[in-house]
C-alpha cells in the first residue's frame, strides 16, 4: 500500500483554559515565519480557532472531528488537508482524553492523535504548581500506552526560578521539555458568549494577536526540536480524502451537471463566520458555482442564485445592521418563496426568522428568535423528519449544537420539523418548509454523504 508521511504534531492540554489555542497557533506562525508550509488543523467542531490557524498559516484551518465525520474519515481528511505542506499542527479540544459524552475516548483528542499516529506536546498551565507538574505529566503521559505523549510546553511560567523547578521536577518524568512561556507575556485574545471574537471581526488586532503568539513561541519553545518530533511521526496509508470521488457515496443523483453550474450563494463576512473548508470544495465538486456574499453590506444576492447556504456565526451581535439591510431580506424571503434550496444553519435559522431580539429579519421562517441566559451544547445524533433539499426522510446524521439563543415558537411551527433526535435526548429540532432547511444544528459535510451533491442537484433542477 501507498504511504504518505507528513510530519505533524498533536497539542493538546490536560484541561480547557491551559493556553493550548496560543501555543499552536504561534507554534504554525513561528513554522510558516521559517519558510515552511504548515498545515493546520483542529479537533472536534471548533469554528473559531480554525480562522486564527488559517490566519497564521496562510492556509484553511480545517476540523478533524472523529463523531461528526467517523474515525475511518480522520486520516484521509488530515491527509487531504496538509497536502503538500512541509509539517501539520493539530491543535487539540478541551483536555488530552476528553471526547464525546458517555462515548469513552470518541472524538478526544488522544482519539485522534492515535488515528493519526502522531505524537503528543502536551501544554500545562504550571501557574499555581512545581513539583506536583511531574505527576501531572507522568499520569496524562501513563494513561493511555498507544497516546505518546512525548514532549511538553510550560505555560504561565512566573519566573526563572519557578521554571528552574518545573524543569528539575520533569527530569524524572521522562517527558522532555520542549518550551516555557511567561505568564506576563500572555496575549490577550477577546472572547465573548461563545468563545473566542472571530478573525473576521478583528482585522488587524486579529494579525497583531497572532503575531505576538508567534513571538511567545519563538522565545520560549524549542523550534528545532519541535519539528524534529513532527518528523518522529510514521507514514500514514495513502487514503486521502477527495471530494470528487467520494462525493456521489449515497447520494441520490449520480454526477455533476458540466452543462448547468448553479449558483450556489454561500453568506460570509463578519456576521456569518462558521463553515468547514470541505462544504465549498464538496459544493463545486458536484457542479455549483459557489458565491460568497455578505449579508451585512451586499443589498443583493449574487446574480443568477439558485441557492442559498447560509452557515453559523453571531447575527445576535450584528442584529441592527443585518435588519436595516431591508433590501437583501426581501431578496432571500424571495428566493424561498419560490422554493428554491435554502439551506440555514444556527445563525442562518435566526436570520431567516421573523425577529432577532426584537428586530426584523428575512420573515421566512414562523418564529421569533432572541438570546437566552442558557447555553446549548454537545453532539447529536438525528434524523432527518423530512425530504429536504439535504436528506431524504430517515437519512441519520451526527451533529452539535452550540448556541444561546432560543426560537419561539419552537421547532416545526408552522412547517415541519428538520430533525428528530435520538441522542443523547429525544426531541424535533428546526424547520422545513418548501426549499428551506432551517436548523440549530452543525453537520459537517464530509459525514453526511450526498448532502452536497443532493443540494446541487436540486438548485440545477430549477433551471
Amino acid at each position: 500500500m501507498v504511504s504518505t508521511n507528513i510530519p505533524r504534531l498533536v497539542i493538546a492540554a490536560p484541561a480547557s483554559g491551559s493556553g493550548k489555542t496560543t501555543v499552536a497557533t504561534g507554534l504554525m506562525r513561528a513554522f510558516a515565519d521559517a519558510g515552511l508550509a504548515v498545515s493546520p488543523h483542529k479537533v472536534g467542531p471548533d469554528y473559531i480557532d480554525p480562522g486564527y490557524h488559517a490566519l497564521a498559516t496562510g492556509r484553511p484551518g480545517r476540523n478533524l472531528d472523529a463523531y461528526m465525520c467517523g474515525p475511518e474519515r480522520i486520516a484521509p481528511l488530515f491527509l487531504h488537508g496538509a497536502a503538500g505542506c512541509d509539517v501539520a499542527v493539530v491543535e487539540g479540544v478541551m483536555g488530552l482524553y476528553d471526547g464525546a459524552s458517555g462515548q469513552g475516548e470518541l472524538a478526544s483528542t488522544a482519539h485522534v492523535a492515535k488515528l493519526l499516529k502522531a505524537p503528543v506536546v502536551l501544554v500545562v498551565d504550571a501557574s499555581s504548581q512545581s513539583r506536583s507538574v511531574a505527576a501531572l505529566v507522568h499520569g496524562f503521559a501513563s494513561w493511555d500506552p498507544e497516546v505518546r505523549v512525548a514532549g511538553v510546553i510550560l505555560n504561565k511560567v512566573g519566573s526563572d526560578r519557578h521554571e528552574a523547578l518545573l524543569r528539575e521536577a520533569l527530569t524524572e518524568s521522562g517527558v522532555p521539555v520542549l518550551g516555557a512561556v511567561r505568564r506576563v507575556q500572555q496575549v490577550h485574545t477577546p472572547s465573548r458568549h461563545l468563545g473566542l471574537v472571530p478573525v473576521a471581526e478583528r482585522s488587524t488586532e486579529a494579525v497583531e494577536a497572532v503575531e505576538a503568539q508567534a513571538a511567545q513561541v519563538r522565545e520560549g519553545c524549542d523550534l528545532q526540536a519541535l519539528l524534529a518530533l513532527a518528523h518522529t511521526a510514521p507514514p500514514l496509508p495513502d487514503e486521502r480524502w477527495d471530494p470528487a470521488t467520494t462525493l456521489w457515496a449515497g447520494a441520490t443523483s449520480t454526477g455533476p451537471h458540466p452543462d448547468n453550474k448553479p449558483v450556489i450563494a454561500v453568506a460570509g463576512g463578519p456576521a456569518f463566520t462558521f463553515s468547514y473548508a470541505e462544504h465549498t470544495e464538496l459544493l463545486k465538486a458536484a457542479g455549483a458555482e459557489v458565491v460568497p456574499f455578505d449579508p451585512l453590506h451586499d443589498e443583493a444576492l449574487p446574480d443568477h442564485t439558485a441557492a442559498l447556504v447560509i452557515g453559523g456565526g453571531f447575527p445576535e451581535v450584528y442584529a441592527p445592521e443585518l435588519s436595516a439591510n431591508e433590501p437583501l431580506r426581501k431578496q432571500v424571503a424571495a428566493l424561498a418563496a419560490t422554493g428554491a434550496p435554502v439551506i440555514a444553519e444556527c445563525a442562518g435559522l435566526l436570520y431567516l426568522s421573523r425577529s432577532l431580539d426584537g428586530k426584523p429579519m428575512c420573515g421566512v421562517l414562523p418564529a421569533d428568535a432572541r438570546m437566552s441566559g442558557r447555553l446549548t451544547l454537545g453532539y447529536r445524533e438525528a434524523v432527518a423528519i423530512a425530504d429536504n433539499p439535504l436528506a431524504q426522510a430517515g437519512t441519520r446524521v451526527r451533529g452539535h449544537e452550540f448556541h444561546r439563543t432560543v426560537t419561539e415558537p419552537g421547532a416545526g411551527a408552522g412547517a415541519a420539523p428538520a430533525w428528530g433526535f435520538t441522542h443523547p435526548e429525544r426531541r424535533t429540532e428546526g424547520f422545513v418548509a418548501g426549499g428551506v432547511h432551517a436548523s440549530y444544528l452543525h453537520v459537517h459535510w464530509a459525514g453526511a454523504p450526498g448532502a452536497a451533491a443532493r443540494l446541487v442537484a436540486g438548485a440545477a433542477a430549477r433551471g
